[in-house]
């Protein structure tokens, strides 16, 4: 029996193959984004064999878009977009006119007209939010200054990119658009303009004074149910439902009705649950994102147009790290953080696709600015991570030449030693989790003197922490990376307090693996989680329910007596 299923195709071939080629490039070392993008390529109709749906890729894709978005919203509250505002506001409009004007010039010089430099340059000017996201979650970067700033900066783009998809179409006319023959009204355009705006104002007024009381009351009333189905259900239909009434409502990008939905949400104290349950969906349909990027490459077009690809991909890279640079330094940021942030923007994603197909739709720009544009984002994002990585190496290099070249102690003002990081302790103790048993465990080892390291992924538990000089590691990440950010190696003593035992698990194999002298004691719910930790190499399990239950008889002996 045959069965037309391009839905289920793709998001099974997809992921199969995205998760083998993603494998393949974490083994040699590279980002798996990189095998994400090939797993698209080959899925793609410029290659032979398999060809997925094209059509349901982005759609699947603007998914991940928004699950990515609304968890980033759940961490960044509204005074942090208010704290950045100074930078990320004129930062962004000023580099999107310098990637705009670059734009502009190579478009004039392969012969296209205004119109179509302008929606090229357009798209080579916004950065993707997934990239981005992507690369500051790896490095435990979103809750930084410099991570402040490129989501603040990001936003403003977004912004600036759904007020041109509207302007677009009524200054077609006055760029001789499609039929070269429509004019526009100045009063059309102006009109426009002030109704884009009117309903971004409109959005986020009523997601700040309407949203900032229902969101989390509804989350707080799915909770007290005791169903964590329906908790799941209700923050998935929170993130998706508002993202789509933004965007039908009021002209807003999916991205941006997600992010203002996770923002309003993250003032509840439920918003670290939220944030766990979209994590795995957030991650599968991020994975489709850059499956769908990859099948709109064409391999050939490194053949068939070398020198606009290198031009484009010169834009992306260096003239709007460039700008943003300059922007950084010019407000006063150190080099460290105008490099990390002009990194961060150095590629291009989902708004210049669509900026790009309405172009054409438009009659504005010839489908070639489409193929440039597409292996423009498909390098970029390949070459990213290495940007990041090359960042990181002279960063340790400058902090190894900073301490060579500190001068002598006594040549130094008498200050108080800030507290050791964790590559510089030995002989502390790991607490993976600080919730209600972590958080036992670290304030009894503090009061006893005993030097330890957190690792967490709630912002508020890490803020306070960080008030108390309590070293902390922050997640997400994987416990390889965590264990060794919190020097495993020179550990004396490892607490697992986290309920997961499939996770507490790999911590434990991990952490045996750099220190085998290690000591590690794990908490678990059941006898086979107890006896699973215990095969790992656990030397001790806790029970909690177990513990509850001989204290309680304990009591009631002792009572008796």
């Amino acid at each position: 029996m045959e069965h037309h299923t391009p839905l289920i195709a793709i998001i099974v071939v997809g992921l199969v193959l995205a998760f083998i080629l993603g494998a393949l490039a974490q083994r040699i070392r590279i980002s798996p984004l990189v095998g994400y993008l090939l797993a698209g390529v080959v899925l793609g109709p410029y290659t032979p064999g398999f060809v997925a749906d094209q059509s349901l890729a982005p759609q699947l894709a603007e998914i991940g878009v928004i699950l990515l978005m609304f968890g980033v919203g759940l961490h960044f509250s509204v005074r942090d977009l208010l704290a950045v505002k100074t930078i990320a506001v004129p930062g962004a409009i000023v580099q999107i006119g310098a990637a705009t004007v670059l734009g502009v010039g190579l478009a004039m010089m392969m012969g296209w007209p205004l119109g179509g430099g302008l929606v090229f340059g357009l798209a080579l000017s916004v950065a993707s939010t997934v990239v981005l996201l992507r690369a500051l979650q790896e490095r435990r970067m979103v809750e930084t200054e410099q991570g402040r700033i490129a989501v603040g900066w990001l936003i403003v783009e977004d912004l600036a990119m759904v007020l041109a998809l509207v302007l677009l179409p009524a200054v077609a006319g006055l760029m001789k658009g499609d039929d070269g023959v429509r004019t526009t009204n100045p009063q059309e355009v102006l009109f426009a303009i002030g109704m884009t705006i009117g309903k971004v104002a409109a959005f986020v007024a009523l997601m700040l004074i309407v949203g900032r009381r229902a969101i989390p009351w509804l989350l707080h009333h799915m909770a007290y149910t005791g169903s964590r189905e329906l908790f799941r259900l209700a923050v998935l239909s929170i993130a998706l439902g508002v993202a789509y009434a933004s965007a039908q409502l009021f002209g807003v990008s999916f991205a941006l009705g997600a992010f203002f939905a996770g923002m309003v949400l993250a003032e509840s104290e439920l918003s670290h649950q939220a944030a766990a349950e979209v994590l795995p969906l957030r991650d599968a349909f991020a994975v489709l994102f850059f499956v769908s990027v990859g099948m709109l490459f064409d391999p050939m077009i490194l053949i068939r147009d070398p020198l606009p690809v290198l031009g484009t991909l010169f834009i992306i890279l260096f003239g709007k790290s460039i700008a943003a640079f300059l922007i950084a330094r010019a407000f006063g940021r150190s080099p460290g953080t105008s490099l990390i942030i002009s990194a961060s923007l150095a590629q291009i994603g989902e708004f210049s696709f669509i900026l790009a197909a309405l172009g054409i739709s438009l009659g504005l720009m010839p489908e070639a600015g489409r193929d440039l544009i597409v292996a423009g984002a498909i390098l970029s994002i390949m070459v990213n991570p290495l940007a990041f990585a090359a960042l990181d190496h002279f960063r340790t290099l400058g902090v190894r030449r900073n301490a060579g070249n500190a001068p002598p102690a006594d040549q130094t003002k008498p200050v108080t030693p800030p507290p050791a990081p964790p590559e510089q302790l030995a002989g502390h103790t790991i607490i993976v989790g600080y919730g209600r048993v972590g958080s036992v465990i670290g304030e009894t080892l503090t009061q006893a003197g005993e030097p330890i390291v957190v690792i967490e992924e709630s912002p508020v538990v890490i803020t306070a922490l960080r008030d108390q000089k309590i070293e902390v590691v922050e997640g997400p990440g994987s416990p390889e990376e965590l264990l060794s950010a919190a020097n495993v190696g020179r550990a004396e003593r490892l607490f697992i307090a986290i309920p997961a035992a499939f996770e507490a698990g790999q911590f434990v194999e991990i952490a045996l693996a750099a220190n085998e002298a290690i000591k590690i004691v794990a908490r678990a719910h059941t006898d086979a989680e107890a006896e699973h930790l215990r095969d790992l190499g656990a030397q001790e399990v806790v029970m909690g329910e177990r513990e509850i239950g001989l204290a309680m008889a304990a009591r009631a002996i002792a009572g008796t007596a």
